[in-house]
């Protein structure tokens, strides 16, 4: 099997990748198992890679609805647990990880699913996607700057620069905003948090699955969510967490749930207020994700029980 060549670009081969994605709480993850499973009666092997970007960390499984070991159903999965939770999972290191584990897969005759919500992550192994470098004493001062000053004043500095990368930043991301802003500062052009204009495939064969469900069905399903993970024990898991640096990152303490059940065991929320606060969130990212999909080309939208053999048969070549 071919590898990747030295650009980024993969060669074709036989193998094919697949991506399963949408929003969360939609059933990605049951499809991707139904496929696997699928695709080997169907004499393919299928591996499974993860583009969650929350599911990288060890210990964060209940706010993350990280499918345990033994219901993997022998499928080898690859990219949960990758990272402590204070270390910081940056897009560019998820490339080159996710990139080397389809790699592998391919090297072994199998196919790739790759499974998850997170968009920029998802983009970065699809797509040629290419990434400025770091300038660590840069980024050091503008994260200075941050603390010092607050996200807003820096989202003020980063549209005064580029107001057509700041429309497609949260203000309150401090980090995507230092980012952008060192980029913007070596000279380069920030990705903008977006698909590049003519997004050109990593990797062929790939398919693209988006899963969907109505609205008013997800969010009833997000709610429950949510609080059958209060219920399953969040608070204790993000209480342990703490004894493992979960503060300590950036990335981490900042998840949707996460944060919310950190604060509740600070005493500065409620646990009706936590809920209720993750909750909407989670909605708000539930349509963020729609959006970002949708833009995808070809990509076919399927209900969660899409029959997987017949997508295993079939493949919905675009």
């Amino acid at each position: 099997m071919s590898e990747p060549s030295a650009s980024g670009k993969a060669e074709p081969n036989r193998a094919r990748l697949w991506a399963i994605v949408g929003a969360t709480g939609t059933g990605k993850t049951d499809l991707s198992l139904r496929l696997a499973t699928a695709l080997a009666r169907a004499g393919r092997a299928a591996e499974i890679v993860n583009a969650d970007a929350m599911q990288l960390y060890r210990g964060m499984d209940i706010g993350t609805a990280k499918l345990p070991v033994e219901d993997r159903r022998g499928i080898p999965h690859h990219l949960f647990d990758a990272l402590d939770p204070d270390e910081d999972a940056a897009v560019a290191w998820y490339q080159a990880e996710a990139r080397a584990a389809i790699g592998d897969i391919f090297a072994r005759g199998a196919d790739a699913i790759l499974v998850g919500g997170s968009g920029l992550y998802v983009s970065s192994v699809l797509y040629d996607f290419r990434f400025p470098p770091r300038d660590e004493e840069l980024r050091a001062r503008l994260e200075a700057d941050l603390d010092r000053e607050g996200p807003g004043a820096l989202y003020e500095r980063l549209r005064a620069l580029d107001a057509a990368t700041a429309e497609r930043v949260d203000p309150r991301n401090g980090r995507r905003i230092v980012r952008a802003l060192e980029i913007l500062a070596q000279g380069g052009q920030t990705h903008g948090a977006t698909l590049p204009e003519a997004p050109t495939l990593w990797h062929e064969p790939t398919t693209l699955i988006g899963v969907e469900v109505p609205r008013d069905a997800l969010v009833a399903r997000l709610d429950a969510r949510v609080e059958e993970m209060w219920r399953s024990g969040l608070l204790a898991e993000v209480a342990g967490l703490r004894g493992r640096g979960l503060e300590r990152g950036t990335t981490a303490p900042r998840a949707i749930g996460y944060a919310q059940a950190l604060a509740q065991l600070d005493g500065t929320l409620s646990e009706a207020d936590a809920i209720a606060q993750t909750q909407a969130l989670t909605r708000r990212y539930a349509r963020r994700q729609v959006s970002w999909f949708r833009r995808y080309q070809g990509i076919a939208w399927l209900s969660p029980d899409a029959d997987a053999d017949a997508l295993a048969t079939h493949r919905l070549d675009p």
